[in-house]
């Protein structure tokens, strides 16, 4: 939505990045016993557009992007994953650069695709991969625990 609004993806990259870094950090720091096999059922539930609550004619892409951007990840599927992870794994740096790089590349590819892609590849069959990945990794979580 941001991207279509200023299309000026390499901002709007850079929002999403600073962004999640923050929100990622901060879950990994928190911590939480969530488990990664859970995302894949809630991940089949779509997200719900935010409506817009600030005036982002008075912010620049950047700006817009990294505060709309922080403030609804706050909680959200991925948030949770990235404390689920920092849960399970020993280094809060390598979960939180991790998360940062799987958001990135899914998110860069977004701002410049998406529109296209969603014409030619329906919501529900996005929602359905996410969530087999997610199986899959917490799948593979599960069988390293036994």
């Amino acid at each position: 939505m941001l991207a279509a609004r200023y299309r000026r993806p390499v901002p709007v990259i850079l929002g999403i990045l600073v962004a999640t870094l923050a929100n990622h950090a901060l879950a990994a720091w928190l911590g939480a016993g969530v488990a990664v096999a859970l995302m894949a059922a809630w991940t089949l539930v779509p997200d719900k557009p935010e409506k817009e609550k600030m005036q982002s004619a008075r912010l620049g892409a950047f700006a817009a992007t990294l505060l709309a951007f922080f403030l609804v990840e706050m909680g959200d599927k991925t948030q949770i994953a990235t404390a689920a992870l920092a849960a399970r794994y020993v280094s809060i740096a390598a979960v939180v650069a991790g998360t940062t790089l799987g958001m990135m590349l899914a998110d860069v590819p977004a701002v410049y695709f998406g529109d296209r892609v969603l014409r030619r590849v329906p919501a529900k069959t996005m929602h359905r991969i996410a969530a087999a990945s997610f199986a899959l990794l917490g799948s593979l979580a599960l069988l390293d625990a036994s």
